[in-house]
């Protein structure tokens, strides 16, 4: 029964530390030693004049007389009573009857309070150790925390397979061939070579780094130990060493296997990177790693595995060969991945026969394949919200819009001013896309709100996956990002903030053409944007925790005169472009005012009609683009 169970582990902990008490009260009231049999002082005085005492001790207020024979009754021959103050012939008493007598040395506290003092951090001590026993139901206790919590996979594997992987095929052919060495190392070292000690799955959050892991361990059919990078370290100084010691010493039983350890820098974050009073536990873990890496016997058929997301911030040492060889980077999937991850997570769904899964990947552009499988998921709670017998492509759109732009607040009422405002303002988004050669074609714009902040939004996806941007492209991004301030202006002749965002956006993409691109004729192509990419895999810190690069005054000053004529100058075109396609922006807007969402073909028959406005590129600045000297004014 589960009781029994429970009460198997529960009590054998329980009565040790009732015993462990016991034992510790009964050596106090042996140190202490024992008051005995309370009388009077009048009695004490008459037992002493019929010569029944032997011997007398004075303990701060009390008097202890032991008597020469017991008392009847087999009661205890020791007596003590309470002193009587001034009681002067007490002493000539003893002297007379020839009795010894002696004092106590007063320790500053009765005997009831050293007896405390001595036995409640017993007792605090006892509490910590039934703690950590009943923490650990292996009944090892205390030393269960220098033994590793890595949990080994089953023979029959974790069920998951590389045919349940799809979007990495590059990562997924790598892995392939560490598993085929542990099945058959002969055909990788008949030549003389050696396998490679470590493997790094490197990739953003979401690729499917701990897929793959999975599917390793499925494939190869030898032990998988899985470990957490965060399962090493403990508030106690020297657990985290002895669990990596643990860890490759089972490791080395259960040879040939597979180690792996995911969130690989929770504990190999480069050292020294933690101040002066660092993080020493953390550090000694890290070395232990280092060490057990580079000390074991390769011969034995350890391999061992790791997955990150912050490869940028691991010490160098975890990275040079002999340890971690080969580092495999999990990257966000194409086009054709994300085809493929949507079929494999769509086995196991109901799908109307008119979903379209490429049309679904072209509209996913930058997912990654954990985003793809929210989102298929996410349509399958949709679909049975209302009831429906299988999932459509609408609630698949739905569920995507859902993690792009955040829940759908129907219940947000905004007032009529602010609803034409925005229908207005996403207007201006669509129309300055649409009339900007080579901008990101525009899928849906709506009104309704979303998430946090959200009044409205339009939604541009790319039709092919874009790994090189030109300079006229991104002036064309920032033109449409101005779209919507600039229709603001033109309509209302005021501005309001729900161009916060965009205008932040902005402003940061022209600071990264001119001091990272090199995109600015007067600054340069010299890197003033002091992200640190010296690391193995070219990936810098984020733009938060970069470093300035030295500059001087009059380069800072020119670096800022030139992105504020690159967001002018957009700016102005975003004016342009409203100004001339001013009917289209009033139908559109009219259009959402009524209907909330504009998409489909009938988006398509505003944005016809949109007259396209010349690049930024194929004509000079004006006079209203010059930017006046950045004074203290």
């Amino acid at each position: 029964m589960p009781g029994d169970n429970n009460g198997v582990s529960r009590w054998p902990p329980v009565l040790a530390l009732l015993v462990f008490v016991a034992v510790v009260a009964w050596m106090a009231q042996v140190a202490m030693g024992t008051g005995g049999r309370a009388i009077s002082w009048s009695e004490l005085k008459q037992d002493i004049t019929d010569g029944k005492v032997e011997e007398v001790t004075f303990d701060r207020d009390y008097v202890r007389a032991k008597l020469s024979e017991p008392a009847k009754g087999g009661g205890d021959n020791v007596v003590q009573a309470v002193r009587v103050p001034g009681d002067d012939s007490f002493i000539p008493l003893l002297e007379d009857q020839g009795i010894a007598y002696r004092a106590v040395p007063n320790s500053g506290c009765d005997s009831s309070m050293s007896l405390s003092l001595l036995f409640l951090p017993m007792l605090l001590l006892g509490a910590v150790w039934l703690f950590l026993a009943r923490r650990d139901p292996t009944g090892r206790g205390v030393a269960a925390f220098g033994r590793s919590s890595a949990r080994l996979v089953p023979e029959e594997g974790t069920g998951v397979t590389f045919e349940d992987v799809a979007g990495v095929d590059e990562a997924a052919e790598e892995l392939r061939e560490i598993v085929a060495f542990l099945k058959t190392p002969e055909k990788f070292t008949s030549l003389g070579g050696r396998p490679p000690k470590g493997v790094l799955l490197v990739g953003p959050p979401g690729t499917g780094k701990t897929l793959l892991a999975r599917a390793v361990a499925g494939e190869a059919a030898v032990p998988f130990f899985s470990i957490s990078g965060s399962d090493f370290v403990e508030m106690f100084v020297g657990v985290g060493a002895a669990r990596v010691r643990d860890l490759f010493k089972t490791a080395q039983e259960h040879a040939p296997c597979i180690i792996f350890v995911d969130e690989l820098d929770a504990v190999g974050k480069a050292r020294g990177v933690g101040g002066p009073a660092g993080n020493e536990e953390r550090e000694q873990t890290l070395n232990q790693l280092l060490v057990e890496m580079d000390g074991f016997d390769n011969r034995a058929g350890i391999i061992v595995m790791a997955a990150t997301n912050r490869p940028e911030i691991l010490d160098p040492a975890l990275l040079r060969p002999g340890r971690f060889d080969r580092q495999v980077l999990v990257d966000r999937p194409d086009l054709k991945g994300r085809i493929a991850i949507l079929k494999v997570h769509a086995r196991e769904l109901k799908l109307d026969p008119d979903v379209d899964l490429e049309g679904i990947a072209q509209f996913t552009s930058g997912f990654a394949g954990a985003d793809l499988a929210n989102a298929l998921n996410e349509a399958a709670l949709l679909a049975a919200r209302r009831g429906a017998q299988s999932i459509t492509s609408s609630d698949i759109k739905e569920a995507i819009e859902r993690i792009i732009a955040g829940l759908e607040k129907k219940n947000r009422r905004l007032s009529p001013i602010e609803r034409r405002t925005v229908a207005f303002h996403e207007s201006g988004h669509a129309i300055c896309a649409a009339a900007s050669p080579g901008a990101d074609p525009v899928r849906k714009i709506s009104i309704i709100p979303r998430g946090i902040a959200a009044l409205g939004y339009t939604i541009q996806m790319p039709l092919e996956d874009r790994y090189l941007m030109t300079k006229a492209e991104l002036l064309n991004r920032i033109t449409v990002l101005y779209g919507g301030r600039s229709a603001e202006e033109l309509i209302f002749g005021d501005i309001t903030t729900g161009a916060g965002d965009d205008i932040r956006k902005a402003t940061d993409l022209a600071r990264r053409m001119v001091v990272e691109y090199g995109m600015s004729k007067k600054v340069g192509a010299v890197d003033y944007s002091g992200a640190d990419r010296s690391n193995a895999f070219g990936i810098g810190f984020p733009p938060d925790n970069r470093v300035p690069a030295a500059r001087s005054p009059v380069t800072a000053e020119t670096i800022e005169r030139e992105v504020r004529a690159i967001l002018d100058r957009c700016h102005q075109r975003a004016r342009d472009i409203v100004r001339r396609n001013r009917s289209a922006l009033e139908e559109m807007s009219a259009y959402l005012l009524e209907h909330e969402v504009l998409d489909g073909d009938e988006m398509n028959r505003f944005l016809s009609r949109v007259t396209p406005v010349e690049s930024l590129e194929d004509r000079p600045p004006t006079e209203t683009e010059e930017i006046p000297h950045l004074g203290s004014g």
